[in-house]
């Protein structure tokens, strides 16, 4: 498994090309290697923030706590993740988090055909009350609204895949691989939300789940300039696009 990769650095914050097998953030659950772990033994979080500070005794959402990560992606995305330099760029990037100025792009690989080409999901998520591990569409639950773009439609033994952009407007844990799921279209080898039948066949030619964050936009910190930050799909993603055979898209 591959490092993380340093895309672009100033003196407020870097941003990390994640990839797919590497959990974010420390946790008791958690027995492998983090991003985390690799900030504080790779640049040397605890000496850039100061010796004085104990990362493992501070809480879990405060800046020498996270090791300056402002958000998180999954185990299996690849992609961008945003870290701070220092508590006060972590506290406005994470203001700009909540006030939905960040916009982030990703790139996924889905079941089937869309009836359109663009359009909004909008609805609810929330954990199971039947099974805590898992999320999904539930009434009651947190608002949740994600965009999407047909980028490509390809074909594999019969069946059809859809290439798209998304553009989640919130931040709810597992938000795309729900929304996908709920339009009934779910991402490619998603063990949690494909189905197992479906996810285990995905696997024999996609060997992890088919999610990359490949684009965010913000606004420096302390500079006030907007930056925008992009980077391809991994090869292993790309290897993959590469085997199927492409659908001219058709007008809907």
């Amino acid at each position: 498994m591959s490092n993380p990769q340093i895309i672009y650095k100033d003196t407020d914050l870097i941003i990390i090309d994640k990839p797919s097998g590497w959990v974010v953030n420390r946790a008791e659950s958690v027995k492998v290697p983090t991003v985390q772990d690799w900030l504080d033994s790779e640049l040397d979080f605890k000496k850039e923030v100061g010796e004085s500070k104990n990362l493992k005794n501070n809480p879990a959402d405060d800046f020498t706590g996270r090791s300056g990560i402002v958000h998180r992606i999954d185990k299996e995305t690849s992609g961008l993740l945003l870290i701070a330099r220092n508590e006060n760029s972590f506290k406005k990037l994470q203001d700009q988090f909540a006030k939905r100025i960040v916009e982030k792009t990703y790139i996924c690989l889905v079941h089937g055909k869309l009836d359109m080409p663009e359009g909004i999901i909008d609805a609810p998520v929330g954990r199971l009350p039947w099974n805590r591990e898992r999320f999904g569409v539930l009434p009651g639950g947190r608002n949740a609204l994600t965009r999407y773009k047909l980028i490509r439609e390809y074909i594999r033994e019969k069946e059809y895949f859809s290439l798209l952009e998304i553009y989640p407007k919130t931040g709810r844990t597992h938000q795309i691989r729900i929304h996908m799921k709920h339009l009934g279209h779910p991402i490619v080898s998603d063990t949690f939300y494909a189905g197992r039948k479906t996810a285990r066949n995905d696997r024999q030619w996609c060997g992890r789940i088919f999610l990359h964050a490949a684009k965010i936009t913000f606004i420096q910190p302390t500079k006030e300039k907007q930056i925008i930050i992009s980077t391809p799909l991994p090869v292993d993603l790309s290897q993959v696009i590469k085997n199927l055979k492409v659908v001219p898209l058709q007008p809907r």
